[in-house]
């Protein structure tokens, strides 16, 4: 597929993210069953200019109502980047949408968006070649732009005495093969391991509807174990989120350190770890990318719109209050 020069700021970001966080996207493509190759595609329409400070400067913002949705992670970035972007624009009505018959994820997301249920749809996961040929089938192309940076957090009971994991144990704990936490420093105890059914797949897994009720139970058993965007889990006040490494003498956190007990939240609560997760040093870092439907219509106008005001100044500052890490 041929390829445009891209702006500035989404060199910078494919660079950051690739370049950098590469080693977190590799193994979130793996976890999901994403194909390296949809990484790279189709990512060249310049949708933004770095000099742009705030959403009243950014330009061909329409006029309508426009579904979108998709992956939980993003639901922190909706509550405080949202209702900003429609007090500037309120012309501009985004309409959250969710599946009809399974829970909000990145993946029902992309289906959705190929379905035309969407106009676009935010993601915490690479397009894969699938989705780029099914939407060749239907008539137009995707296109992914990266607009934050977001790790990947494992949640786990408070009182569950453990040091962390390596990536290799956590996906083997999810794989089946590790099904006691004694088999990985920790309690004689079994392995609780929650999921959701459209990203993960085992024997082992206990399916969740939701990330909050995953996170529920995780709370209450002491063996279980979750995981999703850092975000969502480290500022919780019932779970604890684990440092993990790529090997056991180089155990990162998710969250800045010192870790502020779960006794003193929520007056003092544990902040994500932008550093490490924009240095690559955690190694379950990802971006987060607003996948844009190529047709030449309203659609692929609103979510370049979309896209365009995240990358301002303004949106930036507003996604690291969401709990973050800037792209720019």
């Amino acid at each position: 597929m041929p390829q445009k020069s891209e702006t500035t700021v989404l060199v910078l970001a494919l660079l950051i993210t690739v370049g950098l966080v590469g080693g977190g996207v590799w193994w979130l493509m793996k976890r999901s069953g994403v194909d390296l190759g949809g990484l790279v595609k189709n990512q060249s329409q310049p949708v933004g200019q770095s000099n742009i400070e705030s959403f009243s400067s950014v330009q061909n913002v329409p006029s309508g109502v426009f579904n979108y949705g998709g992956s939980t992670s993003w639901v922190s970035i909706r509550k405080t980047v949202d209702p900003v972007i429609q007090n500037v624009w309120p012309q501009f009505r985004l309409r959250y949408t969710d599946p009809d018959r399974s829970a909000p994820s990145s993946q029902t997301g992309i289906r959705m968006l190929l379905d035309n249920q969407l106009s676009f749809s935010q993601s915490s996961v690479p397009i894969s070649n699938e989705a780029y040929e099914q939407a060749r089938q239907r008539g137009f192309s995707l296109q992914e732009i990266p607009v934050a940076i977001d790790g990947v957090a494992i949640a786990v009971n408070p009182s569950l005495n453990i040091k962390g994991l390596t990536v290799a144990q956590f996906n083997d704990i999810y794989a089946g093969k590790i099904t006691n936490w004694r088999q990985v420093g920790g309690p004689e105890l079994k392995i609780t391991p929650y999921g959701k059914k459209d990203r993960d797949s085992g024997s082992t897994i206990v399916f969740m509807p939701t990330t909050t009720e995953a996170l529920r139970q995780v709370a209450v058993n002491p063996g279980g174990i979750y995981y999703t965007s850092a975000p969502l889990v480290v500022s919780q006040c019932n779970v604890k989120p684990l440092p993990v490494g790529r090997n056991s003498n180089e155990l990162v956190s998710p969250y800045k350190p010192p870790f502020i007990p779960l006794s003193q939240c929520p007056q003092q609560r544990n902040q994500v770890n932008e550093e490490a997760f924009l240095s690559g040093q955690y190694p379950l870092s990802r971006r987060l990318s607003v996948l844009i439907k190529q047709n030449n219509q309203l659609d692929q106008q609103a979510g370049e719109a979309y896209a365009r005001l995240l990358l301002t100044a303004q949106g930036q500052e507003l996604i690291k209050k969401a709990g973050f890490v800037s792209i720019r």
